[in-house]
């Protein structure tokens, strides 16, 4: 047990990513399951060692259903649901949890068939988040959550001078980083013009400016400092964590412009004790191009109004001056409902070395030694950054 004076070193010790993609054939518990069995092989050690559990989904699936399905009983659990950025939320519990001894390893896990799901015309969603409550006012009137991204791109664009073009080299440079991930679904090369030319989802979104959808699940396992030793791979640790809501109704969002990252990356980064221009590789979530222009400000990479200008001459390529989405991101690689998990996997293979053609080297050609990891939940209506280090 640790004292609150002496608070254990958290680790990834193990990561992994079930089928992704087109994966008619399963249901998400089995996701759920091939992420986990994978996760655990690759960190080295045996099923015995979790004591923690995290789990949320779309729809009804429950953590103390998955829990059981993966023959696990937890001693501490956390079904924080919070949107895309429940992961990064979640690997912050995980890691406290772990450094004040409350539990020694923590297995987050995700899955979904959210592709195969509209395939089959069976309704998953989770209408808690998007049609009750308050926000009944708005859904009757189409203000659905495309459109509401729609709106704060616009807002940005009215603000500062940002461009669709600039918008779109968001699309453009993640689907280049997806041309050297063999498990992203698109990966033929795409430019500013084939963006502009899509057809129109939500002014002004054309459909290349929209995530795709997938089926797939992931899974990381944080671990204590002491079974480190034991892992089969070298640990990347967690340095800092931080997370914040927002709103949910668009009347309580104060400044469309501004993304809950500007206060959980200022967290992240303040408890990591590191600069955002120390940062070697950036996973942030894409729901929307847009969400990736503003996350990148509101971390701290560029000023605000400044991330039009930011994200073109291909700053955001894996050989760029900030490798943004690494695997191609939820724009091409894969979007199976909540992408947050995929981010905390890709943050670590980057670390690791492990991501193949995509892998990142600093210029004197060593591995990224920092990374940052940020989720955006609903329509900016939460954020989890998480920093992570060899």
């Amino acid at each position: 047990m640790s004292s609150a004076s002496t608070p254990r070193k958290v680790a990834v010790a193990g990561i992994a990513l079930s089928d992704c993609g087109k994966v008619d054939d399963a249901t998400p518990y089995a996701l759920h399951a091939q992420a986990a069995r994978r996760a655990l092989a690759n960190s080295g050690l045996d099923r015995g060692v979790i004591d923690g559990f995290a789990s949320a989904g779309l729809g009804t699936l429950a953590p103390v259903e998955v829990a059981e399905y993966l023959g696990l009983k937890p001693t501490w659990v956390d079904s924080t649901s919070v949107g895309g950025s429940t992961w990064e939320v979640m690997a912050a519990h995980a890691a406290e949890a772990i450094a004040a001894g409350h539990a020694r390893a923590v297995l987050l896990v995700y899955g979904s068939t959210a592709r195969a799901d509209i395939k089959a015309k069976r309704r998953t969603s989770n209408l808690s988040f998007g049609a009750r409550g308050p926000l009944q006012f708005e859904v009757p009137y189409g203000h659905t959550l495309i459109s509401k991204y729609a709106m704060a791109a616009r807002r940005h664009m009215h603000e500062y001078g940002t461009t669709i073009e600039q918008l779109a080299e968001v699309a453009v440079q993640a689907r280049a980083n997806a041309a050297h991930n063999p498990d992203a679904m698109f990966r033929e090369p795409i430019t500013v013009d084939d963006v502009l030319a899509g057809p129109m989802i939500a002014d002004p979104f054309t459909k290349l400016h929209c995530c795709i959808r997938s089926d797939g699940g992931a899974a990381v396992l944080l671990v204590a400092e002491d079974l480190v030793q034991d892992c089969a791979k070298s640990p990347v640790w967690v340095l800092g964590s931080g997370e914040h809501v927002s709103h949910t109704t668009m009347s309580e969002w104060d400044d469309f412009t501004v993304s809950p990252a500007a206060v959980s990356g200022r967290l992240a980064f303040e408890r990591a004790g590191v600069r955002p221009d120390e940062i070697d590789v950036a996973e942030i979530y894409d729901a929307f191009t847009y969400m990736t222009l503003v996350t990148l400000e509101d971390l701290g990479f560029c000023a605000k109004g400044e991330g039009g200008a930011f994200v073109e001459k291909g700053r955001l390529l894996r050989d760029g001056e900030l490798p943004v989405n690494t695997d191609g991101g939820g724009l091409s690689a894969q979007h199976p409902g909540m992408r947050g998990l995929f981010l905390l996997v890709e943050a670590v293979r980057q670390l690791r070395g492990e991501a193949g053609e995509g892998q990142v080297r600093k210029p004197d050609g060593s591995l990224p030694a920092l990374a940052v990891a940020s989720g955006t939940g609903g329509w900016f209506c939460s954020s989890g950054t998480v920093v992570l280090g060899r």
